[in-house]
């Protein structure tokens, strides 16, 4: 842009004053800070910098040490700051709670984005007044006028402030901070360099914030401290809250999908007398007044089950799971889950259903079907592969013999070979996932359902009719990892209490993930359940595909972590 100081990565013709310092890891929990440079630059507005993004590029963090930043000391900003606040708490309310909003910055950049048509004479001949409330996050104090840039939820916008129209509000403000929250209220105006701003008449402090932000041009560095204090990191990452965002619209559009299709949204218990559901081991909690022991719940899937024998023949929960397991980052102990089962249907149509919720979630939120994730290309717009775990195993192990597979010895030997973990109790079919699970899964890049699941891993699928020793499950790898898991549901109840014994005898040898004997829900069976198809989704992994998050901590808003010390 013409005029701008050549020696200005930002932009801008001007520092912004007090730009936070850049998170450092061996400073918790607090943050630091340090102002800008001084450089030489012609006085200007914000224009160059965008409204609903935050100032790019920016360094490289690892090159930012403390021996190249001036050291601050935080808490003497902090006492600063309470200083101020206690000023105000002698001049009255200090957090007022009667200032009412009536735009959103984002709409209103939105609604005159056409700088040409909504020049500056346009907006002064519309007079179209703005009141809009939002957090400090740029300010340039020049005397007599200001320009101080605000943030909402929508995006930004300029306050132009002049001492002679404001009076009294104008000197205070000379003494807010950055992070402070403000309402102001105006008519519209563009500046000489096209940036949309309103022109305030009145303004007033309407949070004050004791604790100076990290830099939003340096950002959070340390990552621990991103998701411990995500707040801080969505106010100062406009990356953090896009993935945010487009999380709830992924659900939503899901929802939609779904609602659209006769099925029901229900919600069921999250403590269970008897965990079970899933091969997972629970977490435990007590009732106090019932003196019992309660599980949270690992799937909502028994219960959902007992619905469809009610009579409810498609239903769907979008629940919250836990499972208490290891930690990665694929994994988390409380999870959210897309789980439905509808009537009538096989895992054929389940996967039919499947391809279809997510390539749709895919195109509403992200507008395509193409995704890149761990810099693998995705493309969810062609039909998935199909491809049974045996075929799969044995194309990627030239080694294990098709008349291997159902022996148990062979299939020993190729694990102890494979270095599979293996444990006394495991049958042919279980060292078989395992062996999937070592050499198949990593290289199923794209969208792939892995199908015919043997039944001892398998113990709510229903039995394949021309094979027994197999079930009619699915599980849909995308980008090496699982995202899916549906079967045509097992309703012989003889059947499954005789699956649940032999889970009963897994778990007395040791394995904790093994179910327990749920006897109601084989009285539910015995009612009588409708040849069912089920599905679970796990959101938290679809969110990381369609967002391209590698770690499942940054999908989750407050992930879980280890207590400071």
């Amino acid at each position: 842009m013409a005029g701008e100081a050549p020696n200005n990565p930002r932009g801008l013709s001007e520092p912004i004053t007090a730009i936070a310092r850049p998170l450092n890891h061996r400073i918790r929990p607090n943050f630091r800070t340090t102002a800008t440079r001084p450089r030489k630059r012609a006085p200007c507005d914000f224009s160059n910098l965008p409204s609903s993004r935050f100032l790019k590029p920016r360094p490289d963090p690892k090159t930012m040490t403390d021996d190249n930043l001036p050291p601050i000391d935080e808490n003497h900003l902090i006492a600063e700051r309470r200083a101020k606040l206690k000023a105000l708490r002698g001049e009255g309310i200090a957090f007022p709670n009667d200032f009412r909003r009536g735009d959103y910055t984002g709409d209103l950049q939105a609604q005159y984005a056409d700088a040409e048509h909504w020049n500056q004479e346009s907006l002064d001949a519309e007079v179209r007044r703005a009141v809009v409330a939002g957090r400090i996050v740029a300010k340039r104090v020049m005397g007599k006028a200001s320009f101080v840039q605000i943030q909402d939820e929508s995006g930004r916008i300029q306050l132009f402030l002049q001492a002679n129209v404001l009076g009294a509000a104008y000197d205070a403000f000379k003494g807010w901070d950055l992070g402070d929250i403000v309402g102001a209220e105006g008519p519209l105006t563009r500046t000489k360099t096209g940036e949309l701003s309103i022109k305030a008449d009145s303004l007033r402090l309407l949070t004050k914030s004791l604790r100076p932000l990290p830099s939003s041009w340096f950002g959070l560095t340390d990552v621990e401290q991103r998701y411990r204090q995500r707040y801080v990191d969505l106010i100062v990452s406009p990356d953090a809250r896009d993935v945010f965002v487009k999380r709830s619209k992924i659900i939503r559009a899901m929802r939609a999908w779904l609602d659209t299709r006769r099925f029901l949204e229900v919600e069921t218990p999250m403590m269970h007398y008897i965990p079970g559901g899933a091969a997972a081991k629970p977490f435990v909690t007590h009732h106090n007044a019932l003196d019992l022991e309660l599980y949270l719940r690992v799937a909502p899937e028994l219960y959902l089950k007992r619905l469809v024998v009610g009579g409810l023949e498609r239903v769907y929960e979008i629940n919250r799971n836990f499972r208490n397991e290891g930690v990665s980052t694929r994994h988390n102990p409380e999870f959210t889950m897309l789980e439905l089962y509808e009537a009538y249907a096989t895992y054929t149509e389940i996967m039919d259903l499947t391809e279809s919720v997510i390539r749709h979630a895919a195109q509403e939120v992200l507008g395509k079907t193409q995704v890149e994730w761990d810099g693998n290309a995705i493309d969810l717009g062609p039909g998935f592969r199909r491809w049974s775990m045996t075929e799969a195993v044995l194309e990627h192990n030239p080694e294990i013999k098709r008349e291997d597979l159902r022996n148990l010895d062979a299939m020993r030997a190729h694990g102890a070979r494979l270095k599979v973990a293996v444990k006394p109790s495991y049958g042919w079919g279980k060292l078989l996932l395992e062996i999937f699970e070592k050499t198949v899964e990593h290289t199923l890049i794209q969208p792939t359902f892995i199908t015919d699941h043997p039944v001892e891993v398998s113990p709510l699928a229903r039995a394949n009719d021309n094979d027994p020793e197999l079930t009619d499950r699915f599980e849909l790898f995308v980008g090496g990892k699982e995202l899916a898991n549906g079967f045509s549901e097992l309703n012989d109840p003889e059947d499954q209490a005789a699956r649940f014994l032999a889970q009963v005898e897994q778990k007395d040898g040791g394995d904790d993930e093994a179910m327990h004997f749920d006897a109601d829900y084989i009285r539910a069976l015995e009612v009588g359940l409708p040849p069912t198809g089920g599905l679970g989704i796990g959101i938290d992994r679809l969110v990381m595909m369609l967002t391209g998050s590698s770690s499942i901590r940054d999908v989750l808003l407050f992930p879980y972590m280890r207590p400071e010390a």
